[in-house]
């Protein structure tokens, strides 16, 4: 066993789980695809100040959990904790705002990192696939990025899930609110750290998951109370949307999620199978981020959603994803020559689009025969010295355990016919 271990706080993946993650992540990109969303890759670390801009100095993210890092050269990086900072400032860097077609519609996948105390459901690294639609203020955009996670969710046999809705507000309503909030707080009995989280950013009070605080604001103004008109209008649009979609949501006036750029339209998927961490994705609109970084006014929306949490999420269901086998065929040779030839016929499956496996390091028949099981290959394939010599090969059906003599030239054509 090597010495080494995995970093505490993350995990490896391996076959066969590892084919759960990547068919999760697939599920939910294909929408996206299908809805015009094309795929952008940023750098796993990004100067520290994208982010102390962007998610919020007063964030827990920001404050406690990045992991920074000092260059030979002087410079502040930060690994990513989240993707949308990123993936803004990848799309502001490369002018796709300015390419005459708004919205710009992104997706990504990747991992990303944050420095909290591990535990079921929450890890050091973690992996999430995310949208993001840039440079366009339309509650139909909001609607269309929840009912598209919706749907990849529902792909993947997931039903035990809840969307999570709520407005912020906007820049023009929010600081009203943001004053009534604050005079609120100031009453309560709360430890220093939350009092300085208070003058910062007091909607974060409000996502703050401690009892004896929740306790405390049973009676903290509602921010329904202070939406203008027009946030107000932006919102039922929204609702009447999902609504019309047949997508069912809960009303959370409490949910605030856990980045200080959102604005109006904010939402959360979570599993009530998942215990305390039943968050498995979220996101909402950030009309303010762009020019918070740098960038010209780009209202926009998005959101992540987490692929090992909804692994969890279909392992709290009982879900089982239906995979295909990684091998179709299994080539069995028997001797030098049948090696040789066999790995001929094995490059020429895979050339042809069948994925096919070999049975390498001289392996006899019964162990051989071993490994073809547990590859989950439909058909094997078996020869000779006395094949060989009759120009032909050993098919094999698995399921069936029917087997019968193909002659080589043919085998692909026949394997091809078998596997439609």
């Amino acid at each position: 066993m090597s010495t080494f271990q995995a970093p505490k706080g993350t995990y490896d993946l391996t076959p066969p789980r590892s084919a759960t993650f990547l068919a999760v992540r697939e599920a939910i990109a294909a929408p996206l695809r299908d809805s015009g969303y094309g795929y952008i890759e940023t750098p796993g670390f990004e100067n520290v100040e994208l982010f102390a801009r962007g998610v919020g100095e007063s964030t827990d993210i920001v404050t406690k959990e990045m992991y920074t890092l000092t260059t030979k050269g002087g410079d502040q990086l930060a690994l990513r904790p989240e993707g949308t900072a990123s993936v803004l400032r990848a799309a502001l860097e490369a002018n796709l705002h300015k390419a005459g077609n708004l919205p710009v519609k992104l997706w990504y996948s990747g991992s990303y990192y944050r420095y909290e105390r591990p535990q079921a459901g929450r890890y050091r690294h973690f992996s999430q696939v995310g949208a993001e639609a840039i440079g366009t203020e339309d509650p139909v955009l909001d609607a269309e990025l929840i009912i598209l996670a919706d749907q990849a969710y529902r792909s993947l046999g997931l039903r035990q899930f809840r969307i999570l809705l709520n407005s912020l507000g906007d820049k023009e309503c929010r600081p009203v609110y943001r004053e009534a909030l604050q005079t609120f707080l100031r009453d309560l009995d709360l430890d220093e750290e939350t009092r300085r989280r208070i003058e910062i950013n007091p909607l974060r009070v409000l996502d703050d998951k401690r009892a004896d605080v929740q306790k405390q604001l049973t009676d903290a103004p509602k921010l329904r109370d202070y939406l203008c008109d027009a946030c107000k209008a932006y919102h039922e649009e929204v609702r009447a949307l999902l609504t019309a979609a047949g997508v069912g949501y809960e009303d959370d006036e409490k949910l605030v999620r856990g980045l200080d750029y959102y604005t109006r339209t904010t939402f959360e998927f979570v599993h009530d199978g998942l215990g305390s961490q039943s968050a498995v994705g979220g996101g909402g609109r950030y009309d303010g981020l762009s020019e918070m970084i740098g960038g010209p006014e780009l209202p926009s929306v998005g959101w992540a959603l987490g692929v090992d949490r909804t692994v969890l999420a279909l392992e709290a269901e009982g879900i089982e994803l239906d995979l295909p086998y990684t091998t179709s065929v299994y080539a069995v040779p028997l001797g030098e020559e049948a090696r040789r030839v066999l790995f001929g016929v094995v490059t020429g499956l895979r050339r042809a689009g069948i994925a096919a496996d070999f049975a390498f390091g001289g392996r006899g028949l019964k162990g051989a025969m071993k490994s073809a099981n547990r590859s989950g290959a439909r058909y094997t394939l078996v020869a000779g010295e006395r094949d060989l010599v009759e120009g032909v090969v050993q098919l094999k059906d698995m399921e069936s355990g029917e087997q019968s003599a193909v002659p080589l030239t043919g085998v692909a054509a026949e394997l091809a016919k078998r596997l439609g």
